[in-house]
């Protein structure tokens, strides 16, 4: 595993452990040579998973873009990133769990935002902006409506 600081090729693990979820496995590491330490996860891939999105272009599945999409989305928001990680964890295995290979860009996104609006509302709304590919204000205030008529909305702290 490459020293993400340096570069340097060689470096040691000092623990290692399974996440809480049990889907990963956490390495703490250092590097020989500059001493920079970092976390790795290391998780087992059940199936290869292919997006396709709706230009019907194909790509392999990638578990960090999802993370990087879903902490854009929860960006200076008050969630724990265990809890981001475990939504993440979850997302996938519910991907692999479908029995499909080939799933639809479409799927991740109503997956996605299914567990962003139980997490975070904030999170939900600015997701949505971009999956649904808000174009005016009117848009964000018809989906802020539905929340509310969901019951959705409200500032629950036990939900962070």
């Amino acid at each position: 595993m490459r020293c993400p600081f340096c570069g340097f090729a060689d470096t040691q693990v000092k623990d290692s452990r399974p996440t809480e979820d049990g889907s990963a496995i956490r390495r703490r590491r250092v590097c020989t040579e500059c001493g920079g330490r970092f976390t790795t996860f290391e998780r087992v891939q059940l199936r290869e998973l292919v997006v396709v999105k709706r230009s019907g272009k194909r790509v392999p599945f990638d578990r960090d873009k999802l993370m990087r999409s879903i902490q854009i989305a929860l960006r200076k928001r008050p969630v724990d990133p265990e809890r981001v990680e475990r939504l993440v964890s979850g997302i996938v295995r519910q991907l692999e769990a479908s029995g499909e290979s080939d799933i639809p860009a479409e799927n991740i996104g109503r997956i996605v935002m299914e567990a962003l609006k139980a997490l975070d509302d904030v999170a939900y709304v600015r997701f949505a902006s971009v999956y649904r590919n808000f174009r005016d204000p009117r848009e964000f205030q018809q989906l802020i409506g539905e929340m509310s008529e969901d019951g959705e909305g409200t500032a629950d702290p036990e939900r962070r």
